[in-house]
């Protein structure tokens, strides 16, 4: 309320004072008073052709924000130069809130704010006013436009929109080291007072940082402050308007600042002297102990390098860094061995990777520590004196012969005995033998050279008092040569002479080659055999140089005469003992031009003179050969021509013709034999029934006395049947015959009536309805003419 009534006195004291010029000249009177009264004139119209003057000098009013008094905050009032007073003006409010924020009496023309206003939400208001006959209703002067201020009071206090805030700085920093700038913002008006000015001061956080209080940037306050010693710093800042002066508002916001690391530390070891126990037994590449030194810095500042200081020891061992938990893991290089040496002792030095300049004045960043090791004695196996054992042995030496030995040797305490054996895995197990005390290797066959030159094989050792425990040496067998191989002469075996050659000319050049492996310095010699040596048409001359050559001794060949000649030739080597072998040489005749270039060594030379080109041979060898083939085909198809005559005549079954002298029983004789069964052979394994024999379930007839036999168709048949029954090519069925005989023995007996001692009428053709189907009709008809046979009836 005191606000209000100085900021009233003070818009008096400005506008009574004449220090506002007004917009319009008006009479000094006029607006003195107008002025005093708050009051804004609207000029009247006197004349619609007079021009109007308005009456008023001030287009705006002021309010207060946040009024809280009881009443409606009084805020001005209009007032028209055509109101005398009498109530026949009435005054018009419109714009920005009017009715519900401002209210104006229509009589009297007095502007009140009805609720309580705020310049942040809004500052100022725009309105419209207007003067009109009460009567008439009609506008006095035209609507005029004013505005509405809100007054600003200090009712906001600072903010900081982006807090908390997270900052960090450089552990080790000087006094004054950049940190953050903070930021408040304040809604009040900044043209009006001191409300919106603010001013920064740190409440909580001192004596490490400071803050500008003008700008808000926040540096460090004391120097060398150390991560390891505190690594997190919260700080309060606050931000208060009205210049930072008794009654302002103030706002509060937090900083979290963190010491970033930086390498200020070395590493340390934190004891002197690191002991470990490693086994003898423990593999090349092994890690056999791990050591740390400690570095309080952080991330990278915090890696660690470690090295072995060159001593005593050193090189059988190596260190390498641990990248997860920076220690120092020591590696074996080198096997150890407990009965050489039992103890080792050298230096590790930690250092950093990433160093600070800055910093090196505080000492050197690295440290030492010592390392003891003591080897521990383990159960090993025997140890081979050598890695690789090489021997040699002359191939066909006896079964049984000594080529070497191996050593192995137990180096633990209390030395035990060694057992060797051959690993039978490996190709030398069936060649050689080796003594289990001794070690010795001996030939257990006889070897050669020209088979296997080189055997490889391993030999293991074993303790006696722990035979799992064994080692393993390679044995490498070379199989030396022993001259058992005669030299022999190298390709060609063949060679040509010109038939023009001249006596003393070399024709060929030949050389040896020995399957033995041949010494250093092996020399071979040529020569000609003894029995060629006598009126040779050739010589060898040797070149001393493990080569000769072959030498003409007549002038000129003949082809006619002899178009080959064959040359022995001795070649003996030089190793001991000495071998020796014959190699025949072919030199062939041929036809050459007067430089010595051979023309034609073959057949064709011959008919040359004769006048028969190559084309012309070849065009007679091929009427030959076409000769020779229609002769062979023209005897081939006579051959098969005949032999399929006779296998029509004689083989084929289909085509016999098979005769019988006894009468068929004419149409109605179905059941005959079958002539199908004999034209198609498989038909007979399918049919069940043979028809061409008897069935084996026959009624006998009655026997009748035998005829007179005869001797020599009977043994005619005998012979016959007996040939048939061997001959493993006869088909699987009887084939039918007749002769002219009726032999006797037959089941049936002699179907003729000639030589019958019985008369018709004493026969009996019961017996041929069980004779099967095939004899049907034969038992019809007679058994008919039996059943009409007069002498019967009775």
């Amino acid at each position: 309320m005191l606000t209000r009534n100085c900021l009233s006195l003070l818009l008096w004291v400005l506008f009574d004072g004449g220090l506002l010029t007004p917009l319009q000249p008006q009479p000094q009177q006029t607006l003195a008073t107008e002025l005093r009264e708050n009051v804004i004139h609207l000029p009247g119209q006197r004349s619609h052709f007079h021009r109007v003057k308005r009456g008023w000098v001030w287009n705006q009013f002021f309010v207060l924000e946040e009024y809280m008094g009881s009443e409606p905050q009084y805020v001005g009032k209009l007032h028209s130069d055509l109101d005398k007073g009498e109530g026949t003006v009435k005054y018009t409010l419109s714009g920005d809130g009017a009715g519900t924020v401002f209210t104006i009496d229509e009589t009297t023309g007095d502007i009140h704010a009805i609720r309580s206003l705020d310049r942040e939400e809004k500052p100022f208001y725009t309105l419209r006013a207007q003067a009109v006959d009460i009567e008439t209703r009609k506008p006095l002067e035209p609507e005029s436009e004013f505005i509405i201020k809100v007054q600003d009071i200090n009712d906001n206090e600072p903010k900081f929109l982006d807090g908390p805030y997270i900052a960090s700085v450089p552990e080790m920093s000087p006094v004054g080291a950049y940190v953050l700038q903070v930021k408040a913002t304040d809604a009040d008006d900044p043209t009006y007072g001191n409300s919106a000015r603010v001013v920064y001061s740190i409440l909580q956080g001192q004596p490490y940082f400071s803050i500008d209080p003008k700008t808000g940037v926040i540096r460090t306050a004391l120097p060398n402050m150390d991560r390891e010693v505190k690594e997190q710093y919260q700080v309060l800042i606050q931000a208060k308007d009205m210049g930072g002066q008794l009654g302002g508002l103030a706002g509060t916001t937090i900083v979290n600042i963190t010491l970033t690391d930086v390498n200020d530390n070395p590493p340390r070891f934190p004891k002197s002297i690191f002991h470990l126990k490693v086994p003898e037994s423990s593999p090349v590449g092994s890690a056999i102990g791990r050591i740390r030194a400690v570095d309080p810095d952080f991330g990278q500042n915090a890696e660690i390098e470690y090295n072995i200081v060159p001593g005593d020891g050193g090189n059988l061992f190596d260190i390498v860094t641990d990248e997860e938990t920076q220690e120092g893991v020591i590696k074996l290089k080198k096997p150890l061995d407990f009965e050489t040496k039992k103890a080792y002792t050298f230096k590790v030095e930690a250092s950093n990777v990433h160093l600070d300049h800055r910093f090196h004045s505080a000492g050197p960043f690295k440290d030492t520590a010592t390392v003891k090791i003591s080897v521990l004695d383990v159960d090993e196996p025997p140890v081979f004196s050598k890695p690789l054992y090489t021997m040699e042995v002359y191939e066909d030496t006896p079964v049984g012969t000594i080529i070497g030995a191996v050593t192995a040797q137990d180096l633990d305490v209390g030395s035990s005995a060694v057992r060797y054996l051959i690993d039978w895995k490996s190709d030398g197990d069936s060649y050689f033998t080796i003594d289990a005390t001794e070690g010795t290797i001996a030939t257990n066959e006889l070897l050669d050279r020209e088979s296997t030159a080189q055997y490889n094989f391993s030999i293991i050792a074993s303790k006696v008092s722990n035979p799992l425990l064994t080692s393993r040496v390679n044995i490498l067998i070379n199989v030396l040569d022993v001259n058992e191989f005669p030299p022999e002469i190298s390709v060609p075996y063949e060679t040509a002479v010109c038939e023009n050659a001249k006596p003393g000319q070399i024709i060929q050049i030949v050389s040896a080659a020995d399957r033995d492996l041949s010494p250093a310095g092996q020399q071979f010699s040529f020569k000609l055999s003894p029995e060629a040596a006598i009126k040779p048409n050739f010589t060898v001359r040797d070149f001393r140089n493990n080569t000769a050559g072959i030498e003409t001794r007549r002038n000129g060949y003949s082809r006619r005469q002899q178009e080959l000649y064959f040359l022995p030739i001795v070649i003996e080597d030089s190793s001991y003992p000495v071998q020796s072998s014959t190699n025949t040489m072919t030199i062939r005749v041929c036809r050459c031009d007067s430089d010595g270039t051979i023309l034609s060594c073959n057949v064709e030379a011959i008919f040359l003179p004769v006048g028969l080109s190559t084309g012309a041979l070849i065009a007679i060898l091929l009427c030959i050969v076409i000769l020779l083939a229609i002769v062979v085909l023209y005897v081939a198809l006579r051959r098969q021509k005949k032999k399929d005559t006779l296998m029509t005549s004689k083989e084929d079954i289909r085509d016999n013709v098979i005769h019988y002298d006894d009468e068929g029983g004419g149409e109605e004789d179905t059941q005959a034999f079958d002539i199908g069964a004999l034209r198609n052979p498989k038909v007979i394994e399918d049919n069940k029934i043979r028809r061409d024999i008897k069935p084996d379930s026959l009624c006998l007839p009655r026997q009748r006395p035998p005829v007179e036999d005869n001797t020599d168709i009977r043994d005619f048949i005998n012979q016959r049947l007996q040939e048939n029954d061997v001959d493993p090519t006869a088909p699987p069925y009887d084939s039918l015959a007749t002769y002219a005989y009726e032999g006797s023995g037959s089941v049936a007996d002699s179907l003729s009536s000639i030589e019958s001692l019985t008369t018709e009428a004493d026969q009996d053709y019961n017996y041929l309805t069980d004779w099967g189907p095939r004899f049907k009709v034969l038992a019809d008809m007679f058994g008919e003419e039996e059943s009409y046979n007069p002498d019967k009836v009775t």
